[in-house]
């Protein structure tokens, strides 16, 4: 649905909003009435220097920005301020801001696609507005009504279509940001907040085709421990990773393999969730990824690709080309039982999978100071990571029908 012409203001003589009425009867994600984010106050100001999106071809992942942003304010003493779209540019925060102090600082990552027809669709929005909302309760920021705002999420875009550049693989990559912004000092719950999205045009992830990545298992390094922060998408789990990537590049591995305790469970690849796929002994093959046990991101990719295959695996929902002997595992893996797949030929694949490259194969583990090699085909890709991801990318891109898509 779009917003009420008549109640959306307009500045500068912008064109008016879309018309339909916008329910929020539904999917109130843990707002209560008084901090409810209103789409009926939107206030949009078109910019009057906007830019000429730049060639595909030269699109750098997370450089380029579209015209508009979308910011909504909160206090604690009214809630949930008046929406704006607006021209994009630098926000006013005092230095003092928690966001500086004390991280008060989360996200998500979400797409948006153009299909052959022209139409735009998101995918799953909804699962990544339930995920910020958790995010927040951890670090006591504001809830927020999450239908709410993937319909101004929806009118941002309509506002920059035109960035989708026109090609297969390109989309336009959206950050929905919130960061504590009361000026003050004091480990406390902010007091005020900005609720902000911008908008990115993005490429494929790998547009000379699949290039597998080879890992580093880290030990030395802890991403995240139980009760801790490593299920919620927070800054403050990003930057605490930068040194342990870094050192990893150095010993001349693209990306860290998370491993956790004594036994060095498998827990993430870098910023992705992990998957491994197993031969077994009665001829079937095994997905397997780890547990969400608390110091795991319940990935919004994660949660598709497990949906895809159980229901491949049912009978239910056909993934073409994959397996019919399919078993669908969540459940700890350790590297131990990688190294020992490896070495007696039952370890079929390692992927990550995630927003960015959606799944991303691996054909080398360096651990413990020698080199595990992984199986991958001709195109870089393993026997049930292509049909997944083709299968993945072709509801994303709208080629194949699925409730997943949500039109703009």
């Amino acid at each position: 649905m779009r917003l009420t012409s008549s109640r959306c203001k307009v500045l500068r003589a912008g064109p008016s909003c879309a018309s339909g009425v916008l329910r929020l009867a539904n999917a109130r994600y843990n707002s209560s009435a008084a901090q409810s984010i209103q789409p009926s106050k939107l206030e949009v100001t078109r910019t009057q220097q906007p830019k000429q999106p730049p060639p595909p071809s030269s699109l750098v992942f997370g450089h380029t920005f579209t015209d508009h942003m979308l910011t909504v304010p909160w206090n604690a003493s009214e809630g949930w301020g008046a929406p704006k779209i607006q021209p994009y540019g630098p926000l006013s925060v005092e230095p003092s801001a928690t966001v500086f102090h004390y991280a008060h600082c989360l996200f998500e990552g979400l797409k948006a696609y153009r299909d052959t027809s022209g139409k735009v669709t998101l995918f799953r929005p909804d699962m990544n507005m339930k995920r910020m909302n958790t995010s927040a309760q951890r670090v006591a920021m504001p809830t927020f009504n999450g239908e709410a705002m993937v319909e101004l999420m929806k009118e941002l875009i309509r506002l920059d279509k035109h960035w989708i550049p026109d090609q297969p693989g390109y989309s336009l990559y959206i950050r929905p940001t919130m960061i504590g912004t009361q000026p003050a000092l004091g480990i406390a719950p902010p007091k005020e907040a900005l609720l902000f999205v911008i908008c990115s045009p993005v490429g494929p992830y790998y547009p000379q085709g699949f290039k597998p990545v080879a890992l580093y298992g880290t030990t030395e390094y802890t991403r995240a421990s139980p009760g801790g922060i490593g299920a919620y998408k927070l800054g403050a789990n990003y930057a605490a990773g930068v040194a342990a990537q870094k050192a990893a590049a150095q010993k001349g591995y693209v990306q860290n393999l998370w491993l956790h305790g004594p036994e060095h469970h498998i827990t993430e690849v870098g910023t992705m969730n992990a998957f491994v796929v197993f031969k077994r002994s009665d001829g079937s093959v095994e997905l397997v990824t780890p547990p969400l046990d608390g110091i795991i991101l319940p990935g919004v990719t994660r949660d598709s690709v497990l949906a895809l295959a159980r229901e491949h695996a049912a009978g239910q929902s056909r993934v073409p080309d994959l397996t019919e002997k399919l078993v669908v595992s969540e459940r700890p893996v350790t590297m131990k039982e990688v190294k020992a797949a490896a070495q007696d030929g039952s370890l079929v694949e390692f992927f990550g999978t995630g927003t960015a490259a959606v799944i991303s194969p691996v054909d080398r583990i360096g651990y413990l100071g020698e080199d595990l090699h992984i199986p991958t085909g001709p195109d870089g890709m393993g026997p049930v990571s292509r049909p997944l991801w083709k299968h993945l990318t072709a509801i994303q891109t709208g080629a194949v029908s699925h409730p997943w898509s949500i039109v703009v």
